[in-house]
């Protein structure tokens, strides 16, 4: 059942907060990596498979959703094993963008991943967890160099933008 709040006379006040869904497919000690293009965010870095959270949709059904639009890989929700909550925000003025990236990590999956949006991605391929492509965008590295060096990956972590 949907729930309606009444209308907020603060809104202008309140952040706007974007919503976003990662996978790091992993097979063994390699997780699978795309060299963003003409996207207009950090071209020219490798990144995990992501994306916004649509209107009327749960993180975990964006990142079903981004793994096969990405790499073609179908992945059971069951499969998705959360990490962590990336929260990421920047202090100041009346209407401050936040970001809360949603990173789930999968080792099963049906499908052979491939790169499938050519216009959003140069390459794609697997990458050892020890030995990442030079530049990986940097909230992303924050996470696999946790999962590389076997610490733990906290629940939530909090990074300015």
């Amino acid at each position: 059942m949907t729930e309606h709040y009444p209308s907020d006379d603060h809104a202008g006040e309140r952040s706007l907060l974007v919503a976003a869904a990662y996978v790091i497919l992993r097979r063994g000690d390699e997780v699978l990596l795309q060299l963003r293009e003409g996207t207009g965010y950090r071209d020219g870095h490798w990144a995990l498979l992501a994306g916004h959270v649509d209107p009327g949709e749960s993180v975990h059904e964006a990142a079903v959703r981004e793994a096969y639009e990405e790499a073609g890989v179908t992945i059971d929700p069951a499969d998705l094993r959360p990490l962590t909550a990336l929260h990421r925000f920047e202090r100041g003025g009346p209407q401050v963008e936040q970001r809360l990236d949603a990173i789930f990590e999968v080792t099963r999956w049906s499908g052979e991943a491939g790169l499938q949006e050519a216009d959003k991605a140069a390459e794609m391929g697997w990458f050892p967890l020890d030995d990442l492509p030079e530049p990986t965008v940097p909230h992303e590295r924050d996470v696999l160099d946790l999962l590389a060096a076997g610490r733990p990956v906290p629940p939530v972590i909090s990074l300015p933008l």
